[in-house]
């Protein structure tokens, strides 16, 4: 190939590259030389002569690569919705069609061979772009926002769960930072309060209805004190760990009871009955040694063991879980308080108890079975668990205040709790049947 020909001139010779750049396998290269024309030079010469005889104007192979480079990415820290990703799916699928379309070959000269021409379009080179890699993770996007989509509506039909604690972290009195394992100590601890469900029958002289009796007229007692409710509660498993343990006459069955009230009282209440108030209480059946006496005995049966978790700690939380109202709460307690008087109860574990009575009032209030998923959780037992317990309380609210026992009744019965004896029983559960 000739240099520059002032006859010729299209032709773009050596002198045009002369300092700038030169072909060279077909590639251009930096040619060594002092005199260097400035680029814009060079193409504004380029584009103003005709094209090379044997160049074919074309895209550059260059620019075959430049299409990917001008794809932007997917801008990773912005949140990305089914309308984002449809939207970049589009803009993926216009440069997959453009990449796909045919590049006719691009011919490079140079001084010293003749023109070569270098197809693009060979099966080979454009493999790499038939599916590429970005569209590739754009449909595997579009899949997954899908499937989350799909979850999500399955989310919604079910209850929510509810973090119970999370209104009380700066509740100090709350103690949110351990309650998690106090609970799960007091789990621990309730079994070792418990008594044999048939210790009865190692008593000779006393039987189970009379120990109802004595309960019955305790909670009466309770509520003419005003004491706290986790005094009754206690008394009531003072009084059934000591007769598992000790024989006693039916003549000392209700000193037992009042003893077994003043220990809870000196361990939960502020301002403690005096002996005096419990011996009139009993219509002075008893004399104050005898009463002393009777607490000496009993405290060291038990060893001084008196912190147990009863019930009504497994109440206080339960309910919390099952996001109480006043209703709710006053009907729940007047269910324990029924499974108290009744001997063939002590076969359920405490937090078995505040579960069921909790669910039975529920049930009572809504007119259909109600357990929720939180409920479930943090008192760990299931509706199948809870049912044949429950019915039993069914049994008890049917019949509260037709017997001879009528304390808990005839307390539910009053303004201040709320009139929950008044309630209908869930009647429906003692027809269902798993």
């Amino acid at each position: 190939m000739a240099g520059s020909d002032e006859n010729n001139p299209g032709v773009i010779g050596p002198s045009y590259l002369q300092g700038g750049l030169r072909a060279c396998g077909g590639k251009f290269v930096a040619a060594n030389g002092q005199n260097r024309r400035a680029l814009s030079t060079i193409n504004r010469n380029v584009i103003g002569d005709p094209p090379y005889p044997c160049a074919v104007n074309k895209r550059p192979l260059s620019e075959r690569n430049a299409v990917c480079d001008k794809i932007p990415p997917i801008p990773l820290h912005r949140p990305i919705t089914r309308k984002f990703a449809a939207q970049m799916a589009n803009k993926q699928q216009i440069k997959t069609e453009e990449i796909k379309k045919p590049i006719q070959s691009v011919s490079v000269s140079n001084e010293s061979e003749d023109c070569t021409s270098i197809d693009v379009d060979d099966p080979k080179e454009s493999s790499d772009f038939d599916v590429p890699m970005f569209v590739q993770h754009t449909e595997a996007m579009l899949e997954e926002i899908d499937r989350m989509e799909e979850v999500e509506m399955e989310d919604m039909d079910e209850e929510p769960f509810v973090d119970i604690d999370n209104f009380d972290k700066k509740n100090p009195l709350a103690v949110v930072e351990y309650i998690d394992d106090l609970y799960k100590f007091y789990r621990k601890a309730e079994c070792t309060g418990c008594v044999p469900p048939n210790y009865m029958a190692q008593q000779y002289d006393i039987n189970e209805r009379m120990r109802g009796i004595l309960i019955d007229w305790l909670i009466e007692v309770h509520y003419k004190l005003e004491l706290m409710d986790e005094t009754l509660y206690l008394t009531v498993n003072l009084i059934d760990r000591f007769l598992a343990v000790q024989q006693v006459v039916r003549k000392k069955l209700q000193l037992v009871g009042v003893t077994a009230m003043l220990l809870a009282s000196k361990y939960e209440e502020v301002s403690v009955p005096v002996v005096e108030d419990l011996i009139l209480i009993s219509d002075k059946a008893y004399s104050r040694k005898e009463v002393l006496d009777m607490e000496k005995l009993m405290i060291n049966t038990l060893q001084f063991n008196l912190s147990l978790p009863t019930p009504y700690v497994f109440m206080r939380r339960f309910l919390k879980a099952a996001q109480s109202d006043k209703k709710l709460e006053l009907l729940s307690f007047f269910m324990i308080e029924l499974c108290l008087v009744e001997y063939e109860m002590l076969k359920f574990r405490p937090s078995l108890l505040a579960a069921a009575a909790i669910f039975t009032a529920q049930c009572a209030l809504r007119g259909s079975k109600h357990w929720s998923k939180t409920s479930k959780w943090y008192t760990t037992y299931s509706e199948e668990q809870l049912m044949d317990c429950s019915r039993m309380m069914v049994t008890f609210h049917q019949k509260a205040g037709t017997g001879k026992l009528t304390g808990v009744e005839r307390k539910y019965s009053t303004s201040k709790y709320g009139y929950a004896a008044k309630s209908e029983p869930a009647t429906f559960l003692l027809e269902a049947r798993f």
